[in-house]
């Protein structure tokens, strides 16, 4: 039997994409699998485990509608398949080379062609199932997110004085795995001064103006708070006075560490231990303007906006599938794979969610080797749904026919 593992070396400062709503917020808050017990100083480095399993495997196979994935699977694919045949797919290869990614990417039924038993056996001539396992086992933790939408003007008034910002041109964001291949994946910020990188701006110091009058006002929306969580999200969309919509995503990360607003508010007794949510956080900062702002800044990263033409937009490029793309760890999976949920689900058919979804994303919060945040969509039911969203459950990784995942 063939087991694939892949190992992650010390943790670094990543920036971050469309963000894990919940998981950003409660970090810490809520009680995580038990790891095994290991010595002091001698925690071993997280690594994903890859096991050969069959399509019968997977629970709930037979039940999903797979033609939902196709449209999220075939955005993939046109970024895979214009890459040059030898580029690795995935850290260490994980996920073959976008060569291994041709045949079945042209298979991919479409059109009329497209029947819940026509997709089902695409994916079952065309791809194998790899059950994943972690550090702490099979069972991981998996959220939700969204993009919200926004009040804005292209100008500022009384009515829309927050600015979202343009990426500033003297932040330098550096590839760790440029220089150390144990730091494939991983990134810092900051910026030059005497031949030297140091830290960037914290959100406290460029929301008291660190970087006014150096024309970065890429859109004013009407309240810190809604532009606070947009930068969780890391995308979004923002209604113009006409009616109009612009959609805006993540550009750039200050480089400082996301420190989730959630523990210190539980700490502080501003919220009870099992009522963290991303609405009691939100209805605590609203009901408690002049005190909102110190609780939003303990957070010092703080993420720089875009236009995007389309929405939302993940860290493949492509356009998102609610309830069909999945941000996960790029350290450990690859993105565009096709991935099969079994996971808690209250509102789900016999309160398990399973079905196939693509990675598609990542965000500052999904970190480890079985970790998942789910796009629910656009708007408030999204976010309401997102908000609230923290479930325990485990995913197999779907790879071509020809891909044998690394052995470690």
């Amino acid at each position: 039997m063939i087991t694939g593992v892949l190992r992650r070396g010390p943790q670094a400062v990543r920036a971050l994409g469309a963000l894990a709503l919940t998981a950003l917020m409660l970090a810490g808050c809520a009680t995580e699998p038990p790891a095994p017990p290991v010595a002091p100083g001698r925690e071993p480095p997280d690594r994903l485990t890859l096991t050969p399993a069959r399509f019968a495997d997977l629970p709930g196979w037979a039940q999903d509608d797979p033609v939902a994935a196709l449209p999220a699977l075939a955005r993939s694919c046109r970024v895979i398949t214009r890459l040059p045949a030898d580029r690795a797919i995935g850290p260490d290869a994980v996920g073959g080379r976008a060569g291994d990614w041709q045949a079945a990417c042209a298979a991919l039924p479409t059109g009329a062609a497209a029947t819940p038993a026509a997709a089902r056996q695409f994916f079952e001539t065309w791809f194998h199932p790899f059950r994943a396992v972690g550090n702490r086992g099979a069972d991981g933790l998996f959220t939700g997110y969204y993009e919200p939408e926004l009040v804005g003007a292209r100008t500022r008034s009384p009515t829309t004085p927050v600015p979202l910002l343009r990426r500033p041109d003297d932040l330098v964001m550096v590839e760790l795995g440029d220089w150390r291949t144990d730091l494939r994946g991983q990134r810092v910020a900051g910026r030059v001064r005497d031949g030297r990188l140091i830290p960037y701006a914290t959100r406290a110091e460029i929301d008291a103006g660190a970087l006014a009058n150096r024309g970065l006002e890429l859109i004013w929306v009407s309240s810190a708070i809604d532009a606070f969580f947009l930068h969780i999200q890391g995308s979004g969309a923002v209604r113009l006075p006409d009616g109009s919509r612009v959609r805006v995503g993540y550009a750039a990360q200050n480089g400082h560490a996301y420190v989730p607003i959630g523990r210190p508010m539980v700490e502080r007794g501003l919220l009870p231990r099992d009522g963290v949510s991303m609405q009691s956080i939100r209805a605590w900062l609203e009901a408690n303007p002049a005190d909102a702002t110190a609780i939003m800044n303990l957070n010092p990263s703080y993420i720089f906006f875009r236009e995007t033409p389309d929405g939302p937009v993940g860290a493949q490029g492509v356009t998102l599938v609610p309830g069909r793309s999945l941000a996960i760890d790029p350290a450990f999976l690859p993105l565009g794979a096709p991935l099969w949920l079994d996971i808690g689900d209250e509102a789900a058919p016999g309160g398990r969610l399973q079905r196939l979804v693509i990675a598609q994303d990542t965000g500052g919060a999904i970190r480890g080797p079985v970790r998942g945040d789910v796009f629910w969509g656009t708007g408030v039911d999204a976010g309401e749904r997102a908000g609230r969203y923290r479930q325990t459950g485990s995913y197999w990784l779907l790879l071509p026919r020809s891909v044998t995942p690394p052995q470690r």
